[in-house]
């Protein structure tokens, strides 16, 4: 039988809480203070934060000198919804198909943190207490780059002060498959403007007398590799840490891991920098890929221009040892040596954040791996992830503390993606992934 908490979380998802639109502000407020209230009636303190953008919630519960200390962390926006046409039912309005909930934010990020709201409801509900002083801080700028978070940490640093924080906004390898991420990499984007001409240029006139912007953007991004695939950056790689030896037999034998990726990527088949496994590549290696590239004609047919300018959007997702800013300024000297008569590039530094690396084998990180077999009754897997979560190592350098990366989603999640979803199984189980984790680290 579905969990009770159910009705509340499609509640919940109803809220069109897209951080990125301002002509969704208003339903952003009425999202964070229905987290209030929600939190409030679990029988926790909460307080609606307002911030230079989206408020921040936070909840606790009566703090005592002898207990740990926990700070759970989510966030309640969501990403866009486009392409509209590709959903097959109201983004905004949750459907439940074969025990799978389809919305936006049903993975990313509202179903995971409410499965913790839920956890600690229900153990208030049947225990009275909690066996640990308790923190949910929950903001609604996650989408965007948590850009007033940094700050508002900074300015609640002794109310927000934790012995440990727990993140589930990562993912499992497969369904049912406890999973422990303990590193992620961090993130460095950039984009380079082409310009040539001062407007587009019949191409049989001025071809061979005007340099092809769109040309040069193409040369500049296939400099970025060689033939096996490696960054040719020079000095990319030089703070690049090494694996450990568990950690390559480890993710050598989890043939699971490695399937799923290749089913969900839709792709004929996984390849990438040349003497590394798969999971290598995503989980511990350095990437420089193109995100965008155009300039010149789109349409049907051919329009023979010679186009004004280009473009080419790189994100370089980087290891534990790199520097997000030290690897865009080796980019942008890798990209000036195209800078040739002709042509004018523009360089701009996108977003930023550092990558992140525990010790799994930690106390807590030991605790963690303990609630999660608890609550999946199999052993725990542990893994790198791909992604970045650029806030944890925010909450490293401000808070001091370790996130403990406790996901729920799975590959097929949809995350960002028409079609979002998040099985009712994960949910349910969440909940008693809460309770396990809290006890495992009060003891």
């Amino acid at each position: 039988m579905p969990t009770p908490h159910l009705p509340e979380l499609l509640e919940f998802l109803r809220f069109p809480s897209i951080s990125t639109q301002s002509e969704n502000r208003q339903s952003m407020e009425d999202c964070a203070e229905w987290l209030a209230t929600r939190l409030k009636l679990a029988g926790l303190k909460t307080q609606v934060h307002p911030t230079g953008g989206h408020p921040v919630v936070i909840a606790r519960n009566t703090h005592l000198s002898t207990r740990k200390t926990v700070l759970i962390y989510g966030h309640y926006d969501v990403q866009p919804v486009d392409p509209i046409q590709e959903w097959e039912s109201d983004p905004f309005e949750p459907v439940i198909r074969d025990g799978v909930i389809f919305a936006r934010g049903a993975t990313d990020n509202k179903g995971q943190i409410f499965a913790h709201i839920c956890g600690v409801t229900d153990a208030l509900r049947e225990e009275g207490d909690l066996a640990v002083n308790l923190i949910f801080l929950i903001e609604g700028e996650e989408e965007i780059g948590s850009p007033h978070l940094g700050r508002f940490l900074e300015e609640h640093r002794d109310e927000l002060a934790c012995d440990i924080i727990a993140i589930s906004d990562t993912g499992m390898v497969a369904p049912g498959t406890p999973t422990f991420t303990y590193a992620l990499r961090g993130i460095a984007a950039m984009e380079v403007t082409v310009k040539g001409p001062s407007i587009d240029l019949h191409s049989g006139i001025y071809g061979g007398a005007v340099v092809n912007p769109a040309t040069v953007a193409a040369k500049i991004a296939a400099s970025f590799h060689d033939s096996d695939w490696r960054v040719t950056i020079p000095h990319f790689y030089d703070s690049v840490l090494p694996l450990q030896a568990w950690e390559k037999e480890s993710w050598g034998n989890n043939v699971i891991a490695e399937k799923a990726l290749w089913e969900t990527s839709g792709a004929p088949e996984l390849s990438g920098e040349t003497g590394f496994t798969a999971l290598e590549r995503v989980w511990a290696r350095p990437t420089a890929e193109i995100n965008g590239i155009g300039g010149g004609y789109q349409g049907e047919g051919t329009k023979t221009v010679l186009p004004k300018e280009a473009f080419v959007k790189w994100t370089f997702r980087l290891v534990p040892g790199q520097n997000p800013e030290e690897i865009l300024a080796l980019a942008e000297a890798h990209v000036r040596q195209f800078e040739i008569p002709g042509v004018r590039l523009t360089i701009k530094r996108g977003h930023s954040g550092l990558p992140y690396l525990m010790d799994p084998m930690s106390p807590y990180g030991q605790a963690a791996q303990r609630a999660l077999e608890k609550a999946f009754g199999k052993p725990t897997c542990l893994i790198r992830e791909g992604g970045s979560i650029p806030i944890v190592e925010t909450f490293k350098s401000i808070l001091g503390a370790d996130t403990l990366l406790l996901g729920l989603a799975l590959p097929d999640c949809r995350a960002h993606a028409p079609g979002e979803n998040f099985p009712i199984a994960n949910f349910e189980i969440g909940i008693q992934l809460n309770r396990c984790l809290l006890k495992e680290i009060g003891s």
